[in-house]
């Protein structure tokens, strides 16, 4: 891996701060906790494999991160399987319930599904996932790869300042929700930074799962125990959809984008949307225009509004519509699109290709393990914690990814039974001359494929190292078309981290931007990138999360 000069700014042409990447030779694993990075790192010296450590790491982070993940949630994964050097996907995201109709939120004039509260409640994919996973890839134990994660749930871990900050906002939210206290506030209150923490619900929870397996969860006690809360609180999940649940194999897609492969998993997540910002952008010079230049972050911008234009009409789940992925993600359609970008002047509103989600929180991590496996695997609840439904006794929450269905007849991602809602979480893989390169992901709603982009042009146009590209400062356009049926009207706000002069903002409002500086949503991102010729992995984690990476 080429070095560059670690910590450059190449707006002001001075040091800005970053540290350096982490180097290993037999394993690396990147969390956001430093936590779960050295469970990790224990269960590969355990004789684990990358898979083992990547579920004992979200098992962690599931009792340690509860803002952001958790097994209420959903699982996307990419592995690279070094033994028959193939990539594979897997989509463990779960569908709706058989009562969730159109006809109800209309009979009730429910405009829009709640973010909140039993309604958005779809069947929880991850534990579905991790079994899958385990089933393929795995090596030691169920009960090993989650022993880690028990033994804090109780005898505790200290708080970090970050969640203990998110803990305090969604307690307004949550507090009165059934078994939030007792789960989160079992002293009065949230734990604040530095105290230890106990979830002996949730380890109960994973003994469950390690000992009896996957059906426990979705067909045994566990199953029972989210039927019983959802029919108290007047939602739409029974145990019919959860003994229903399978997650599927998939094949991630990918575009080349100067001699590098970026692969992404197809719909219903919203992968695609960065390959096709990439194939917008590669006909530019953007290492001439230069990083933190008014040139690139307007052409940028304008490319993410042309991909996020066909995101709102086109992503959603497979098995119901046609998305025409080969087409969205093909060249030649970006050579059209790219022809809609004014240089000068920004765009109001923009139309989608004519075929010839703003806020989440989510845990990414990446494990690689000694002969050569990869994993690149993300979690969520959405909305940091989730819906606020909390299983009497078992220690987790439900998560609300049914907000994310739209509620207009005839469009793609319309409710229906038994389907999987639009997906925000969405786990990368670069490969490059048939060899496995780089696992990364960049968490954070609809900040993701705008994150990945980033990354890949940092590498790649702008020369930063793999800690820097994910520490220098970035770019966030919201307001775009969604999935959900809102639609862009005014060209939507952009969201600029500190790092940028205040010379760019005045520029890109002479093009007609809207500039925010609201501080937060630029996600949070971990990455590991393989060196075949030194024959080492280097770690990354970037500055605004918990996050460690760490190898041996």
């Amino acid at each position: 891996m080429a070095q560059q000069d670690a910590g450059y700014d190449r707006i002001t042409g001075k040091p800005f701060a970053s540290r350096s990447e982490a180097i290993a030779t037999q394993g690396m694993a990147a969390t956001s906790h430093p936590l779960a990075t050295q469970i990790a790192l224990d269960i590969l010296k355990a004789g684990g494999s990358a898979v083992d450590a990547a579920i004992a790491a979200n098992a962690a982070l599931g009792l340690m991160e509860p803002t952001g993940c958790g097994i209420g949630g959903d699982l996307f994964a990419i592995v690279w399987d070094a033994e028959k050097q193939e990539l594979t996907g897997l989509n463990a995201s779960g569908r709706s319930g058989e009562l969730m109709t159109l006809d109800y939120f209309r009979d009730n004039n429910i405009d829009k599904i709640p973010s909140y509260g039993p309604l958005p409640v779809s069947v929880p994919g991850a534990v579905d996932g991790w079994f899958e996973l385990h089933e393929r890839y795995g090596r030691l134990s169920m009960e090993q790869v989650l022993s880690p994660a028990i033994g804090y749930a109780e005898n505790g871990f200290p708080v970090t300042e970050l969640i203990a900050h998110y803990l305090r906002l969604s307690t307004s939210r949550f507090e009165d929700y059934p078994g939030f206290r007792e789960t989160y506030m079992p002293d009065g209150e949230t734990p604040d930074k530095g105290d230890v923490f106990k979830n002996p619900d949730l380890a109960k929870t994973y003994r469950l799962i390690a000992q009896k397996g996957r059906d426990v969860f979705y067909r045994g006690e566990i199953a029972e125990a989210i039927d019983a809360l959802m029919r108290e609180q007047g939602g739409f999940l029974r145990v019919e959809d959860l003994a229903a649940h399978t997650s599927e194999w998939v094949t991630p897609v990918s575009t080349n984008y100067r001699g590098w492969d970026v692969y992404e998993l197809p719909p219903n997540g919203q992968g695609i949307a960065a390959l096709q910002i990439l194939n917008i952008l590669e006909a530019y010079d953007l290492s001439s225009m230069g990083f933190g230049s008014a040139e690139y972050i307007h052409t940028f911008i304008e490319a993410k509004k042309l991909a996020y234009e066909d995101r709102a009409r086109f992503y959603a789940d497979m098995d119901f519509v046609d998305v025409p992925v080969e087409w969205l993600i093909s060249k030649d359609y970006a050579d059209e699109r790219r022809k809609l970008i004014d240089p000068e002047r920004a765009s109001t509103t923009v139309s989608a290709g004519e075929r010839v989600l703003e806020d989440g929180d989510t845990i990414y991590l990446t494990v690689a393990d000694s002969d050569g496996n990869m994993v690149s695997l993300i979690q969520s609840n959405y909305r940091g914690m989730g819906s606020g439904m909390i299983p009497s006794g078992y220690g987790f929450m439900l998560q609300d990814r049914g907000e994310s269905f739209s509620l207009e007849e005839g469009h793609a991602n319309v409710v229906a039974p038994g389907k999987r809602p639009f997906h925000t979480i969405i786990p990368a893989f670069v490969m490059k001359d048939g060899e496995p390169l780089m696992s990364f992901g960049v968490m954070g709603g609809a900040m993701q494929p705008q994150g990945h982009v980033q990354i890949i042009v940092n590498m790649l146009d702008f020369g930063m190292n793999l800690q820097e590209a994910g520490d220098a400062a970035r770019v966030r356009h919201g307001g775009s078309s969604q999935p959900t049926g809102e639609r862009m009207t005014d060209g939507g706000t952009v969201y600029l981290e500190s790092g940028f002069s205040d010379s760019l903002r005045q520029e890109l409002e002479s093009k007609g931007h809207k500039i925010s500086d609201r501080a937060g949503g630029f996600g949070g991102y971990q990455a590991i990138y393989r060196d075949s010729e030194q024959g080492v992995y280097y770690g990354a984690s970037e500055v605004r999360k918990d996050g460690n990476a760490a190898g041996y």
